[in-house]
């Protein structure tokens, strides 16, 4: 199992989720809820070659960069599988394409508390950074992206859903979906 990249030793009990890990966290988790994390913003700066896409037709995924703030979901790990869960998040964050860091950062729930959270960023050394791109690019890439896990468009619709729901506005993201969705 890594360890987090900020030179602690701690057992997070928490990991923020800004897209799917949002909607779809793949484990049981005893409580989940709205959170903010400080310094940091969601963006669509990944391309992806494996969920949502392919080497030959990448799509394009959310990330975190410097900067902002993004509010999203915490869920807390379960004490019980616990090291399950940390190995289920590594695959899917990190061992598939490599670019993601997992790191821990602390995040204000909700509730008033501030938690250490395991949180994902892009790795903008890693050759699937695409940084911010045009919006026609972006659409582009979205429209034509379809991977293991399915369409991009349905990615990007299934976050503007559920941010929706929680009260949440994303207007680049939201801008982003009405223009890929368009005809």
């Amino acid at each position: 199992m890594s360890t987090p990249d900020d030179g602690t030793e701690t057992r997070p009990l928490w990991v923020f989720g800004y897209g799917s890990l949002m909607w779809n966290p793949g484990f049981a988790t005893p409580e989940t809820r709205p959170a903010r994390l400080q310094g940091w913003h969601r963006a669509f700066c990944i391309y992806s070659e494996h969920y949502r896409g392919t080497p030959q037709q990448p799509g394009l995924i959310l990330g975190l960069l410097p900067g902002g703030a993004c509010r999203g979901l915490a869920h807390r790990l379960p004490d019980d599988d616990y090291d399950a869960v940390r190995r289920y998040l590594i695959h899917r964050e990190i061992d598939n394409d490599g670019v993601y860091r997992e790191t821990v950062r602390p995040i204000h729930l909700d509730d008033g508390r501030i938690v250490p959270s395991l949180v994902y960023l892009a790795d903008r050394q890693h050759r699937q950074f695409a940084g911010k791109l045009p919006i026609e690019q972006a659409v582009s890439l979205v429209r034509r992206g379809r991977g293991a896990t399915g369409s991009n468009l349905d990615y990007v619709a299934n976050t503007v859903k559920h941010l929706v729901e929680l009260g949440l506005r994303d207007r680049p993201l939201e801008e982003l979906a009405r223009r890929a969705a368009a005809p």
